[in-house]
């Protein structure tokens, strides 16, 4: 059976909570993708920013993002996943919080993300299907 670790993205980039959105938006942009994790001074995760998060919660309210921090769009404790759990388990996490990225945690560390595009790529047309079905699906 596949594992997360198996369909996750390694070596995620964190911004850290101190970092500026504009140094976000240009750190997603190098790296092509549309959401970091954000990390404490502990080097532990501590949320997700995506770039919809920086347009809608920062620009569309009119607030600088030169002068806005990674960590003031923390909310709650972030959806993690065990590197270990089953394809079953990670599609669960993902479709009850209908998030569409998940970090993978192995000894309280970041190890990785997955994503829509790594589900995409790493599981059955069926699966990742159900998986859009239920995410897209109006609440």
């Amino acid at each position: 059976m596949t594992i997360a670790r198996e369909i996750m993205h390694a070596d995620a980039t964190c911004i850290q909570e101190n970092e500026t959105l504009e140094v976000a938006a240009r750190r997603m942009s190098e790296l092509d993708v549309g959401a970091l994790p954000v990390c404490g001074p502990d080097d532990r995760l501590h949320g997700i920013i995506t770039d919809r998060d920086i347009v809608v919660k920062c620009l569309a309210k009119g607030k600088d993002p030169k002068s806005m921090t990674a960590g003031m769009l923390e909310q709650g404790k972030p959806i993690t996943i065990d590197a270990g759990a089953n394809t079953d388990d990670v599609l669960r996490a993902m479709e009850e919080h209908r998030i569409r990225r998940l970090p993978v945690i192995e000894n309280h560390r970041l190890v990785g993300m997955i994503s829509e595009a790594d589900l995409a790529r790493r599981l059955s047309e069926e699966q990742v299907g159900h998986f859009v079905e239920v995410i897209c699906a109006a609440k």
